[in-house]
């Protein structure tokens, strides 16, 4: 079992402690096509849309490609999705309605929000709005990963015991 000074600790973690701090984004005066591009490239399913200053605008999502996805309905190959898309404007799609958070916002509170909203991410700003990093679902299963490799370290227990 964890310790009061470790149980302690995990509760005082903030979303600073987690964040990812280099955030691929997207500019207003973007397209589609870069969107799609960046997650394919990246593997994110997450882009922060920003201003020229790096205050955050919106944001477009894996979800929000597949919703407007033709090739689904229409036989398009690859090219001619790609040409459609680098017609769209990433602000004709983007959410405008953008929940943000701070980096010191308790873990907890961000992993609650998180969940009752059912949202996959929360773009971390300053006082400015401008965006600091971005703390993800996968931020989450990472640090789970390490509580429960230290949880086993703590127990004495080999990588192959429960």
């Amino acid at each position: 079992m964890l310790h009061k000074a470790e149980a302690r600790a995990l509760c005082e973690l903030t979303v600073a402690d987690i964040m990812t701090e280099e955030v691929v984004t997207l500019n207003e005066d973007e397209f589609m096509d870069l969107a799609e591009t960046l997650m394919e490239i990246g593997r994110i399913r997450h882009l922060p849309v920003v201003d020229a200053n790096g205050v955050v605008k919106g944001l477009v999502t894996h979800r929000d490609l597949l919703r407007m996805s033709i090739s689904e309905v229409v036989d398009l190959d690859a090219e001619e999705r790609k040409e459609i898309l680098s017609n769209i404007p990433v602000v004709q799609v983007m959410r405008k309605e953008v929940m943000l958070t701070s980096p010191e916002t308790s873990l907890l509170e961000a992993a609650r929000f998180m969940q009752e909203h059912k949202y996959g991410c929360l773009p971390v700003v300053d006082e400015e709005g401008v965006l600091v990093g971005i703390v993800t679902e996968a931020d989450f299963i990472g640090l789970t990963i390490r509580l429960l490799e230290l949880a086993r370290k703590m127990a004495g227990l080999s990588e192959g015991e429960a």
